[in-house]
């Protein structure tokens, strides 16, 4: 894939985590104590600064309460 569709890619994932953890009304500090990750790290990719590996995902996941595949869902209708 070319780098200038990873990164829509990776701001629109970065986009879904967020208002899902806002759906849930918990910080990203909760969120990153929840799936095992730092804050700054949950913080980057809201921002579409890191490609979080499918483990790192699923936990993220996991701990908004949604399946991966309903994340990747929203992430491609944003």
């Amino acid at each position: 894939m070319p780098p200038k569709k990873q990164l829509v890619l990776r701001k629109r994932l970065g986009a879904a985590v967020r208002e899902c953890r806002k759906e849930l009304d918990i910080s990203q500090e909760q969120l990153g104590a929840q799936a095992h990750l730092d804050r700054t790290y949950i913080s980057d990719i809201e921002r579409g600064k890191r490609n979080p590996s499918l483990d790192i995902i699923a936990a993220i996941a996991k701990s908004l309460k949604i399946q991966v595949s309903e994340l990747f869902r929203l992430a491609e209708s944003k």
